[in-house]
């Protein structure tokens, strides 16, 4: 106890940052602040708020526009996030490879040496991943260059649905509340945001769904319809198995209407239009297996399963067996999720374990409104985003493994129900809530917006909710910068040592023999002269990633057997 009271007390000692301020001066400055914009937010904003929170495409753009502004402002301080490990590479190659227009590459002639994680290099050359997160990553290439951009784009995109969702279930001004707080909660701090293997597409699904279902009781409108089919499409390209849990709660939302004769024909002129807007996602998704798997039906994960043993199997089924020769670096991959999968607790206690996840989707204060949600129940309509709140639960905890990204899609019915029990709440209550919410972003926005190393070094631990790329931990960028600085075209060795587990670094473009810098495996003096002399005229360079610093030295004659450390 003496330990976290000595790191609680030592937050609020001044920190070495150009204004001088420590936790303490912050906190105080973000709560003075905060006090003068909420006299000056009901005075002046209030009334200007409320009109344009009636104007549903201009409050979008703005609330979009707020997420944009709000991460370019860090670039700075926190520029566009350097990709970091095998999820962020596998959605980086399908969003190349879609890019170029194409749903998967060719096998290529020296494949051995690109075998990676999460990559398949037959019966084709291709991500495992489903489209969905790689078709933003890929529009951001198209136009801007820089995948990354995709990503900004797709969550300011969110915030702005979300809004639109929340119209529909809501009055204009409480939905407008709810826009802003997921600008606060999934906008600039946000790891979605600083990643490129996020939720964004999914959670914009959910919002297509969860929007159009309430128009949809209210109008049976062919518009509402086809954005239902929509939102049930994406999420198909994008999570495919929680696309189930998604397609039972719009089942679930209409029972009233099924348990009545009369409402028939309208489910009907509503379900031809959603069914058919779902064409375009079904076609999709099979055409990319038969690309990238030769089968129609069987999704590029699956195959990564049978030959690699990853990702691993549901908690009920046996550990996978992997049917391809691994790497020394892919079976340590494939030892540590059996570990996993094996050593993982029963249903119950695996539930109880992830609700602390719920923390990602809700900010702290609000965990209170969340208990004027709880009477609310009581109608059908909140007590169906309880159970489909459910659904998800408990479908995604047959996982060994548990991220927040896997239910995405309910990511506006945390929102909702938040914002359901501030609407119930005494008025000021609920404005003193709001207030507190304001003061956890502003301080940490602040933060990463006027501090310096040192000061995020120290108040990192201490953030909660957030995950803003800053610095260079994993050492990737200066390899990068070293690379970018050496002329002509690269081919980089990896060699791994013993002390390896999970980080990957070899990494390809969809085109690998066109790429500037190309990656491949350390594996014999004998069998990299084979590479070599496939790439006559490129830089070799020997990147050593396990050693402290990570270490990218020019390809000297091998001294020591593969996967070893030095000693």
């Amino acid at each position: 106890m003496g330990v976290y009271l000595f790191h609680v007390f030592r937050s609020f000692l001044p920190l070495h940052n150009p204004i001088g301020f420590g936790a303490s001066d912050f906190v105080m400055f973000s709560w003075a602040a905060l006090l003068v914009m909420l006299v000056f937010t009901r005075a002046w904003i209030q009334p200007f708020a409320l009109t344009l929170a009636r104007k549903t495409g201009w409050c979008m753009l703005t609330l979009a526009a707020l997420v944009i502004g709000l991460r370019l402002a860090l670039l700075p301080l926190h520029p566009v996030p350097a990709p970091a490990g095998a999820d962020d590479f596998a959605y980086l190659l399908l969003a190349d490879t879609l890019a170029h227009f194409r749903l998967a590459s060719a096998v290529h002639p020296m494949h051995q040496f690109f075998e990676t994680t999460f990559v398949l290099q037959q019966p084709s050359y291709s991500s495992i991943y489903p489209l969905g997160p790689a078709i933003v990553l890929a529009i951001g290439q198209l136009i801007f260059g820089q995948p990354w951009m995709g990503v900004l784009l797709s969550m300011a995109a969110l915030s702005a649905l979300c809004y639109w969702m929340l119209r529909g279930w809501t009055t204009p001004g409480w939905a407008l509340v709810g826009g802003l707080l997921a600008v606060c909660e999934f906008g600039a701090l946000n790891s979605w945001m600083n990643s490129y293997w996020g939720g964004a597409v999914s959670a914009m699904a959910g919002c297509l769904v969860f929007g159009a279902l309430p128009r949809l009781r209210d109008a049976w409108r062919v518009r509402d319809a086809v954005v239902l089919g929509a939102g049930i499409g994406l999420q198909m390209i994008t999570r495919p198995y929680e696309s189930i849990f998604l397609d039972l709660s719009v089942v679930l939302f209409f029972l009233p209407e099924i348990g009545h004769r009369k409402e028939w024909p309208r489910l009907t002129r509503a379900a031809a239009p959603a069914l058919l807007a779902v064409i375009p996602a079904a076609v999709l998704l099979l055409c990319h297996n038969k690309a990238v798997t030769g089968e129609w039906t069987t999704l590029p994960y699956m195959l990564s399963r049978y030959q690699y043993g990853v990702p691993t199997t549901f908690t009920f089924q046996a550990d996978p067996v992997p049917h391809a020769q691994l790497t020394a670096a892919q079976q340590l991959y494939y030892e540590g999720q059996a570990a996993v999968h094996d050593a993982a607790p029963g249903f119950f206690p695996r539930l109880v374990s992830r609700a602390g996840f719920s923390r990602f989707f809700v900010l702290a204060p609000l965990i209170l409104a969340l208990g004027w949600f709880v009477p609310r129940l009581r109608e059908f309509r909140f007590a169906w985003i309880a159970i489909t709140l459910a659904i998800f639960a408990l479908g995604t905890n047959f996982y060994p493994y548990f991220f927040p990204h896997y239910i995405a899609a309910v990511t506006c019915l945390f929102v909702l129900a938040c914002i359901v029990g501030l609407a119930w709440m005494n008025p000021l209550a609920a404005r003193g809530l709001l207030l507190l919410c304001g003061a956890h972003f502003f301080f940490w926005y602040g933060l990463h917006a006027i501090g310096d190393e040192p000061m995020f070094r120290a108040m990192g631990e201490y953030e909660t909710g957030d995950g803003i790329n800053y610095d260079d931990p994993q050492g990737r960028i200066r390899i990068n910068q070293q690379l970018a600085a050496a002329p002509g075209q690269q081919l980089v060795f990896v060699r791994y040592f013993a002390s390896h587990r999970y980080d990957e670094w070899i990494h390809n473009a969809a085109n690998i023999d066109r790429s500037r810098v190309v990656f491949a495996l350390d594996m014999s003096s004998e069998q990299d002269a084979k590479l070599k002399q496939y790439y006559p005229d490129r830089t070799v360079w020997l990147l050593e990633p396990d050693a402290l610093p990570p270490r990218l030295v020019p390809y000297p004659n091998r001294t020591r057997p593969v996967f070893e450390e030095p000693r």
